[in-house]
């Protein structure tokens, strides 16, 4: 029965559901799974509409990594229209085994920004730990771009104090990202989005983790609407 409950839909929002479980990882001091990343960053999308801004899925950006067909890769990209995105942002995980789902034990966020003709990857551990993982991502990507964009890790990228936030700094990183782009980010193609990741405080994470519960909750909490 434990397990029932667990499993029990909350929430539809969008193209994503959540589970009475993904409540619980939230609650505790424990690691983001994909749909919490997806939920809040299709979140994010909808705070910030725009064909320029695309936020990629967990499950889009594993198989992007992991797809071993390039004929199949293509297939899947193509719909994606990358090459008339400005701003793509993509969740990392160090998972490999294309049969486990949700594996792996570590998040990063890898943006590009076509005004400044870069992907830059923000890694939140003291040893970037998924370096490789974000640079197959980018080099799986990047002729899709139709750009000539380089690779490139941001050193300054605000580091996690716990074993377990890496997915909450991913959000945090990316809602920072948004922030800019939507504000001045076509003037500031040399510094790009680096100072505004001065918010993204192991404080501030703290918050966001109780504050994305409290979204999911109140959204639980709000009138359904007829179509």
């Amino acid at each position: 029965m434990a397990k029932s409950g667990a499993d029990e839909k909350i929430l539809s929002y969008n193209d994503v559901v959540l589970r009475r479980s993904d409540l619980d990882i939230l609650k505790g001091p424990n690691y983001l799974n994909d749909r919490i990343i997806e939920f809040y960053f299709s979140y994010l999308s909808s705070l910030f509409p725009s064909d320029d801004i695309l936020l990629v899925p967990p499950s889009i950006a594993f198989w992007i990594k992991e797809c071993p067909d390039p004929e199949s890769l293509k297939d899947f990209m193509e719909p994606l229209h990358l090459s008339q995105r400005k701003l793509i942002l993509l969740p990392i995980n160090d998972n490999s085994n294309v049969c486990m789902a949700e594996g792996g034990s570590h998040w990063s966020l890898l943006a590009f920004d076509r005004n400044s003709n870069v992907f830059v990857h923000h890694d939140s551990s003291s040893g970037c730990m998924n370096e490789y993982h974000a640079k197959q991502v980018y080099k799986a990507t990047l002729p899709y771009t139709s750009s000539n964009a380089t690779y490139k890790e941001c050193p300054n990228t605000p580091k996690q104090v716990n074993g377990y936030d890496c997915g909450v700094y991913v959000l945090a990183i990316a809602r920072a990202i948004c922030q800019w782009y939507a504000s001045s980010g076509t003037q500031d193609a040399d510094t790009l989005w680096f100072s505004h990741l001065e918010q993204v405080t192991p404080s501030a994470v703290s918050v966001m983790r109780n504050d994305i519960l409290g979204l999911i909750k109140g959204l639980m909490a709000a009138p359904k609407t007829l179509a």
